[in-house]
Order: C-alpha cells, then structure tokens, then sequence
C-alpha cells in the first residue's frame, strides 16, 4: 500500500440532478497526482454504474455511498475512509458540502482542498481553495489566513485525455457544418431535446450533429426518438469516453455552461452556450465577454427559433469562428491540472494543521 501522505481522498458526487462534472474534473485531478506517483480513493455518491467503472478502470479506489451531506450516513462512512490514511490531503467537490463539513474535516487533522465555482459559503476552512472559473477572481471569498486560493482559467482541471492534443491545431472551414451537442451529465430539464429541434431549422445545407448523452440522463429514449426524427443528420453518443476525438470533429459546439466549456476552449472550439443552472451565469457571461463562445442566456429564456438562428449564423461566419478559437486557446493552456498537482505536497506542512 502507498504511503498514506501520498494518497489523496476525493468526495465528490454524481446524478441527474447534480450532473457529472464534479465528478470528472476531480478525475482529472485523480489523473495528474497519479502520473506524480500517488494514489486515489473516491468517495461518492454516484448514481451512474458508468462513472464509477470509468473511475475503477483509471486505477483509483471507489467507495460508494447511499445517501450524501446532509445525511447523517454521509459523514460517518466518509470519516471511516478518512480514518484509514492519516495525513492524506482530502478534496472536496460539490455545493452541498458546507462549512460545517469542511471544518469537520479540518479537526480530523487532514489537509483540505475545496473545488469551488461561486463563493456561496459564509466562511471556507479549507487550506487550499481552487476555483478555476474566468470569473473567479471577481467573487468575494471568506476563509481562514492561511487559506491559499488558486483562481481562474489558469487552473483549469483537464483530463489526460484531452491534454494528449496540447499543439494540435484546428482547422475553420468556410461553412461550418459539423455541430456537436453536450448539455452536461445529467440535463434534467431535457434542454437538449430543444437543441435537437432547432437542429432541425437550421439554414446549413449538409448539417450533421453528434449529441452527446450523459451517464446520468433520464431522457435517452426521447432523444434517441427526436434524433430520428430530425430533418438534419443527428447521431447520439450515450456516455462517451472519446470528448477530444468528438471536439476534433466538430466545427462548432453547443454547450451547457459547466466544466466542458474549458474542455471546449482548450480544443479550439467555437461554441455556443446555454445556461442550465445558477452557477453558470457568470461562467457564460465571462466566456462571451471574452470572446471565446455567445451566450444564448437562460435556457427557458431562449426559444428553439432562437437557437437556430444563432447557430445559422455562426457556422456561416468563419471570421468569428477563427476568433473564437484562438482566444479559447489563449485561455486555457492545458497544465493546470499540473498546477493544482504541484501546490498540494508545498503546502502540506503548513495546511495539514493549521
């Protein structure tokens, strides 16, 4: 067994409703302390068989949980798995883990590292505080003085699959018509039903669409039935495994506002973006103030009309495309993950008691 200063502890979940990026960009974490030779043990309350196998074929430990934070039952089989490796730096990943939790987790004596997207929480006790939003330093953060806070795109937590494409180059053809769709793990609200209809009023002649479907999606059969029906060429991928592969395909993408979007930025690709939750508000609005994807807004506020309108005019207008891709490139270099590595084992004498 590893040593247990070399092992990091992920909590963190997945379903439906939470989607499935918590998940994978601490995956990606998981990924880059392992290539510096540690290991990892996820703890999680994930829904999806999928996930939890893709996270047992990368190596890494998982113990699944039946209920989550507030739940009693979360932090008494969390604190077990804590018990085991003393000293190991702990991450943490999701809105429902509170201050009170993340104290807890100071008193057990472990080092703590809070993944976090919109400084919601009256105080954070973590040692180390990452938020690797374009906003991020905008937000107000109340946390303890030693706190270290890692913010912005510069932190962005890719995984190994997508930084295996660092140099590769895009190539923006005069009418895009390749389109890929991914509105997040989960999509509860079936928002990507309504981009499969615009799809279908698209003024592209030869348009084609992969739609990307999550693990945690409850609509697969309504979609694998819009699909079919769609006036424009529309395949759906279920729980996909090859993103960078999809992203090199694609001329343009149409996305939620979460963690994808840096995928889609690193990758070059113009995108499109639909808000689906709160905390990518300030994700969409940065992302387009920066040139680096439109912002179609709220997902009830956007009509399907909309939607291909906006998507018509963007995969006719190369100009704005080979914009759109080199700032994504700019803005997302591909190391973060290497970064965040990095910072753990300086600043663990310091945080691991503190």
């Amino acid at each position: 067994m590893w040593p247990s200063t070399n092992t990091l502890i992920v909590r963190a979940d997945a379903s439906a409703r939470v989607g499935a990026g918590h998940l994978m960009r601490c995956l990606a974490l998981a990924q880059a302390w392992k290539a510096n030779g540690g290991q990892t043990t996820f703890v999680s309350a994930c829904d999806s068989d999928a996930l939890r196998q893709r996270l047992t074929d990368e190596g890494f430990q998982v113990v699944t949980l039946e209920r989550s934070h507030p739940d009693p039952d979360d932090w008494e089989h969390t604190s077990q798995v804590l018990a085991t490796y003393p000293g190991a730096w702990v991450v943490l990943d999701g809105y429902h883990f509170d201050s009170a939790y993340q104290l807890r987790i100071k008193e057990a004596g472990l080092p703590l590292l809070v993944i976090d997207d919109m400084a919601h929480l009256e105080h954070y006790y973590a040692g180390i505080v990452l938020n690797q939003n374009i906003n991020a330093e905008q937000l107000p953060y109340s946390c303890e003085p030693y706190t270290c806070l890692l913010l912005g795109t510069r932190y962005v937590l890719l995984r190994s699959e997508f930084r295996a494409w660092r140099g590769w180059q895009r190539e923006i053809p005069e009418i895009a018509r390749k389109v890929l769709v991914t509105l997040g793990g989960g999509d509860p609200d079936n928002v990507t039903l309504k981009v499969i209809t615009a799809l279908g009023q698209v003024d592209v002649d030869g348009l084609e669409a992969v739609v990307v479907v999550g693990a945690s999606n409850p609509h697969l059969r309504e979609l694998e039935s819009a699909a079919r029906s769609s006036k424009s060429v529309v395949r759906l991928v279920h729980n996909t495994t090859n993103m960078p592969e999809l992203m090199v395909w694609a001329d343009v993408a149409v996305s939620a506002g979460g963690s994808t979007c840096w995928e889609l930025a690193f990758m070059g690709l113009p995108t499109m973006v639909l808000e689906l939750a709160e905390n990518q508000q300030g994700i969409a609005a940065g992302l387009d103030k920066a040139g680096v994807a439109l912002n179609l807004g709220w997902h009830t506020k956007v009509s399907i009309a909309q939607i291909a309108n906006r998507l018509s005019r963007l995969l006719k207008d190369c100009s704005l495309r080979l914009q759109m891709s080199q700032q994504g490139r700019i803005l997302v270099d591909g190391m973060g993950s290497d970064k965040v590595v990095e910072s753990l084992p300086r600043s663990h004498s310091n945080l691991a008691s503190s």
